[in-house]
């Protein structure tokens, strides 16, 4: 379990002493829940992070355990690192907004006749409870041709699960290589 600490400033002095001893800064937030200003060291969160099972993973700040999903992130443009996360409170129960990573499977037809597939949505806003949450949405491209597409609603969704994207949107096609 990733454990991390509790910031006791959040001044730009503290900020920068904290990166500087290689943490990585974090809030904790929910509605309806206090917020926390956290710091977890850079490396076991990143390591964490990628052999996560799931969306929702557990954290520990200060003795409580709290099952986190990552909300957002901020990257250094530069040096190419992790300069702070925003983890939401995953609390059952509670019907909230989500993003669901989309991945691709299988090899479009559409790219032997010299098309090129184009991802245009990497992740989805899911509006359910946590316990509903699927972990990403996989989307079979097998059957696409130059010109098609794949759309929001053609979209498999588990029940007590609502995409709040609109349903014209396009996820993923094969667009004519120029």
């Amino acid at each position: 379990m990733l454990e991390g600490i509790l910031r006791e400033s959040i001044d730009k002095k503290a900020l920068k002493s904290l990166r500087r001893d290689g943490y990585l800064i974090a809030n904790i937030y929910a509605k309806g829940f206090n917020n926390i200003h956290a710091a977890f060291k850079e490396n076991e969160f990143i390591k964490e992070v990628r052999k996560k099972e799931n969306l929702i993973f557990p954290v520990k700040v200060n003795g409580e355990v709290y099952n986190v999903i990552i909300q957002e992130y901020q990257r250094d443009p530069v040096a190419n690192k992790i300069l702070h996360v925003d983890l939401r409170v995953a609390v059952s129960g509670v019907v909230a907004k989500y993003f669901v990573p989309v991945t691709v499977s299988g090899i479009a037809k559409g790219i032997k006749d010299k098309g090129v597939l184009v991802q245009s949505k990497r992740r989805l806003v899911v509006k359910c409870a946590p316990e509903f949450l699927p972990n990403s949405f996989v989307l079979d491209v097998s059957n696409l041709e130059v010109g098609q597409t794949l759309l929001v609603r053609d979209i498999k969704l588990p029940d007590n699960v609502q995409i709040v994207d609109a349903h014209r949107v396009a996820v993923v096609g094969v667009v004519k290589a120029k």
